[in-house]
C-alpha cells in the first residue's frame, strides 16, 4: 500500500505540467510548419549543426523515433555533425519533458537541461564535421531508420508520432507531382484539433508506458533506496555511476524525470541528476548501432565520446553553479510535496492514470489478438 501512496504522489505531482507539455507538443504541431526543420537542414552547411540543436530542443520525440526524421534530413542532404546534432538535443530534452521538469525537480534543473542539451548537440555536431573532411562514406539512411523502428524501444510505424513524417518532410519541396490537386487550406481550429488529437493520442500514447515505468522506478527508489546514498559516493564517483547506468539503458526524456527526482531525494547531486537527464535518452544500445549505420562508425565513436565527456562537464558545471547560488534540488521538491493535492492536481492525475490504463488494456488485448484498428 505504501508503495502505490508513493507513485500517487509522484503521478500526482507531475501530472498537471505532463499535460501543459503535451497541450503545448499540440500547439507546435499545428501551427509549425512540418517542413521546416528538412528545409533549414536539407544542405550540407556549417550553421546547420546550430539550427539542428536548436530545432531539436522543444521537439518531443524519444531516441528511437527521432531516428527515422534524422534519416530524413540525411537522406535531403544534412551533413553529419547536423544530423547528429538533432539526434542529440531532441531526445534530451522537448516541451514535454522542460514541463515535468519544473513540477517535480527545480526551476534552475529546468533550464539547465535544455541548456547542457544544447551544447552537447552543438559540440558533437562540430567534432563530427571536423572529423568528415575525409568523406567518409555514409550508409543508406533508409536502412538505418528501418533498423531503429526494429529495435522496439518505442513506437515509430508510419502512422503514429514518431514517423519522421511527422516533423519533416519525405519529399523536398517542388518534386511532387503537379497532377493531384491542392487540398483545401485547414483553418485555425481545424488545426489546432489535429495538433492535439497528435498530441494526446499518438503522442502521449507512445510516450505513456514509459512514463508508467517511470512513476514505478521512482516509487521503488523513493521506498528503498537508503536516503543518503548519494551522499556515499565520492566526489564524481556519483556522475560516472549515473553514467555507466544510463548509456546502454533506453528511458524517453520525460520518463527519465520522476526517476531523477526520486535520486534528488536520496542525495544524488545536481550533476549526478543531469548525467542521467542527458545520457539516458541521447543514448542506449540500440541507437548507438543504429547510428553507427546512419552516420559511419567514426561518427558513431565520436558521437558517444563528446556525449560522455560534455555531459560530465556539464554536470560538473551544474554543481559549481547550485553551490554557488546556494540552492538545493531537493529542496524544491520538498516545497511542492507540501502544496500537492489541489482539486487540479487530482483531475490532472486521474486522467493520465485512465492514459496509463488504456494503454495497458489496449497492449494486452493485442497479446490476445482481440485488438483491431
Amino acid at each position: 500500500m505504501g508503495f502505490v501512496l508513493v507513485c500517487w504522489d509522484i503521478l500526482v505531482d507531475s501530472s498537471v505540467w505532463m499535460l501543459f507539455g503535451f497541450f503545448m507538443a499540440g500547439l507546435l504541431r499545428a501551427f509549425v510548419p512540418a517542413d521546416i526543420v528538412a528545409r533549414h537542414l536539407g544542405r550540407n552547411r556549417s550553421g546547420n549543426v546550430f539550427k539542428a540543436a536548436v530545432f531539436g530542443i522543444p521537439l518531443p520525440l524519444c531516441s528511437c523515433g527521432v531516428i527515422p526524421a534524422a534519416a530524413g534530413l540525411r537522406r535531403l542532404g544534412a551533413s553529419r555533425g547536423a544530423t547528429a546534432s538533432f539526434l542529440i538535443s531532441t531526445p534530451e530534452t522537448g516541451v514535454d519533458s522542460m514541463a515535468v521538469s519544473w513540477a517535480l525537480l527545480d526551476p534552475l534543473m529546468t533550464v539547465l537541461r535544455p541548456a547542457s542539451a544544447f551544447v552537447t548537440a552543438m559540440v558533437t555536431g562540430l567534432f563530427i564535421d571536423a572529423a568528415d573532411r575525409k568523406g567518409e562514406e555514409a550508409p543508406e539512411p533508409a536502412s538505418a531508420a528501418s533498423a531503429a523502428c526494429a529495435s522496439g524501444c518505442c513506437s515509430c510505424n508510419g502512422d503514429k508520432a514518431t514517423g519522421p513524417e511527422n516533423f519533416t518532410v519525405g519529399t523536398p519541396p517542388g518534386q511532387a507531382g503537379h497532377e493531384k490537386p491542392v487540398p483545401a487550406k485547414p483553418t485555425a481550429w481545424r488545426r489546432f484539433l489535429d495538433g492535439q488529437r497528435f498530441a494526446f493520442d499518438d503522442l502521449l500514447g507512445d510516450i505513456a508506458p514509459w512514463f508508467g515505468v517511470g512513476i514505478l522506478l521512482a516509487g521503488l527508489i523513493t521506498l528503498y533506496l537508503p536516503a543518503d546514498i548519494g551522499a556515499m559516493l565520492p566526489g564524481g564517483g556519483a556522475m560516472l555511476v549515473m553514467l555507466l547506468i544510463s548509456l546502454p539503458m533506453y528511458v524517453c526524456a520525460t520518463a527519465s524525470t520522476p526517476i531523477a527526482a526520486a535520486l534528488a531525494l536520496k542525495g544524488f547531486s545536481p550533476g549526478a541528476l543531469l548525467v542521467f537527464l542527458l545520457a539516458g535518452p541521447a543514448t542506449n544500445a540500440a541507437t548507438i548501432l543504429v547510428v553507427g549505420k546512419l552516420l559511419g562508425r567514426r561518427s558513431a565513436v565520436i558521437y558517444v565520446a563528446s556525449i560522455i565527456i560534455v555531459t560530465l562537464a556539464c554536470a560538473v558545471a551544474a554543481d559549481a553553479l547550485y553551490g554557488m547560488l546556494g540552492f538545493e534540488v531537493h529542496a524544491w521538491l520538498g516545497d511542492a510535496g507540501e502544496e500537492e493535492g489541489g482539486i487540479l492536481s487530482i483531475l490532472a492525475a486521474l486522467v493520465m492514470l485512465a492514459v496509463l490504463l488504456r494503454y495497458a488494456a489496449r497492449t494486452v488485448s493485442r497479446r490476445l489478438g482481440l485488438h483491431r484498428k
